[in-house]
């Protein structure tokens, strides 16, 4: 068994090379071998986003606080809320982040598929974000 006690890993600010705007990462865990999931909170300030990006084994939100908005490449942007559960099935092109006037905490999981998470691409527009 294995207690990560909360506070007891140091938040993260979220790179501009996979976010737009105000983006806070609090690491949750990572899967002891054999295991491949990992899991963080992330805090998206109003109109903070991820750019686009896929998961190579998915990925599922856990929405925990405020208002979200989510998108797959070719789909409308759906507006999620706390309780809310989310999966991108593997491959799939998405991005997610916050309202524009209220911020957004999810919970992320992802697996890794020969030591790859993510692959981040372009950044969102603000016009597409506006919808």
């Amino acid at each position: 068994m294995k207690i990560t006690r909360a506070g007891s890993t140091p938040s993260i600010k979220g790179p501009a090379d996979w976010f737009t705007g105000t983006v806070r990462i609090d690491p949750l865990f990572q899967a002891e071998p054999p295991g491949q999931a990992a899991g963080a909170a992330v805090t998206f300030e109003p109109g903070a986003r991820t750019v686009w990006h896929t998961h190579p084994a998915g990925q599922t939100l856990i929405v925990t606080a405020g208002l979200g908005r989510v998108q797959r490449a070719g789909g409308p942007i759906e507006e999620i809320r706390p309780g809310d559960v989310v999966w991108f099935p593997a491959g799939e092109k998405h991005w997610h982040g916050a309202a524009p006037e209220v911020a957004m905490t999810h919970i992320a999981i992802q697996e890794a598929v020969e030591g790859e998470v993510v692959t981040w691409l372009e950044p969102v527009s603000d016009a597409d974000y506006r919808g």
